[in-house]
């Protein structure tokens, strides 16, 4: 699994790396406008706030600075929740065109995902909402217990109701991510099958079943290997902004200005923006692509798809890439 998503990777990186460049690049571009304009328009709140006065802050200076805060947290989720779908429904979209074969482009992959893109939305959102059920019901029984033990005035039993909860909390994980396996190939059969967010799960949990620990595995493998290659691609980057001359504190005044320090940290929130760019651009693909090759395999070993594959690359492969491999 792993050399067929690295195999897969290599040659189709352009589109790949084209769509998830462009929408994360998007998403970017649109916190920097985000922040810059709420910046400016809580600018005046924010310099009352810092200018010195020994008492503690209104309710009239907090409010604006924490609604704009509130809305910069909205419109961060959204726009990333919006290019993270998109990429989500560009990995399935080039590996169909992959396990035949056949080249893709940019243009193609971006309408195909993009058409699929609501359906893997609601796919994520009802993923996410099965897995919170069990974890909501344990807090809102321990809430409970915690009400019901004040009004008695047992105030010292709400320290042994919180241990319960977190041995709870330890207990329901287990469940959260057998569900999460279940329904991890969700996403792959909203594109590959045209499905919609409820079959998907549906499907999802047909195929996974008797597979569990397989899939589970190889996931888990998938998500470490890409988390540990976007960790070492982020610590050269950040081993620039330790050496002499990048940031040198002691530049600064006694009393420094924002735009000082702003300016002194530029250079090295620029390297640390790059770095995590570049990262997220390959843990937002690799786990994706390695899920999308076991929905193939299993398919294959489950419903014989194999000869399926096989008849259409040999019916629509161009003459430069021959035969279609024996083990497809």
């Amino acid at each position: 699994m792993l050399s067929g998503a690295f195999s897969t990777l290599g040659r189709y990186w352009k589109p790949l790396i084209g769509i998830a460049l462009t929408l994360f690049g998007a998403a970017a571009l649109v916190m920097i406008a985000a922040l810059v304009a709420i910046g400016a328009a809580v600018a005046s709140q924010w310099d009352e706030l810092t200018a010195g006065s020994s008492g503690s802050p209104d309710a009239e200076e907090l409010v604006p600075l924490i609604v704009a805060f509130g809305v910069l947290m909205v419109i961060g989720m959204i726009v990333y929740l919006l290019a993270s779908a998109v990429v989500q429904a560009a990995v399935p979209v080039v590996l169909q065109e992959a396990v035949l074969g056949r080249p893709v482009r940019f243009g193609e992959v971006w309408r195909r995902a993009w058409a699929r893109v609501w359906s893997i939305l609601g796919t994520v959102f009802l993923t996410g909402l099965i897995m919170a059920v069990p974890m909501a019901l344990m807090m809102g029984a321990v809430a409970g217990l915690m009400i019901y033990a004040a009004s008695l005035g047992d105030e010292g039993g709400a320290v042994p109701l919180m241990v319960v909860g977190f041995l709870g909390a330890l207990l329901i994980a287990p469940v959260a991510m057998w569900l999460y396996v279940r329904f991890s190939l969700a996403p792959t059969v909203v594109v590959f099958e045209h499905q919609r967010p409820v079959a998907a799960l549906r499907r999802s949990v047909q195929l996974v079943r008797g597979n569990w620990w397989r899939v589970f595995g190889v996931w888990l493998l998938a998500v470490g290997l890409a988390a540990a290659l976007g960790y070492m691609i982020q610590v050269p980057f950040q081993m620039v902004g330790l050496l002499p001359g990048v940031f040198d504190p002691a530049d600064l005044d006694a009393d420094p200005s924002g735009g000082q320090i702003i300016a002194m940290l530029g250079g090295v929130l620029l390297l640390s923006f790059i770095s995590q760019m570049i990262s997220q651009l390959f843990t937002a693909i690799f786990p994706p692509l390695v899920v999308g090759l076991l929905y193939v395999d299993l398919r294959m070993r489950a419903e014989n798809l194999g000869p399926v594959l096989a008849e259409a690359a040999a019916a629509t492969l161009p003459e430069q890439y021959g035969p279609p491999p024996a083990h497809v």
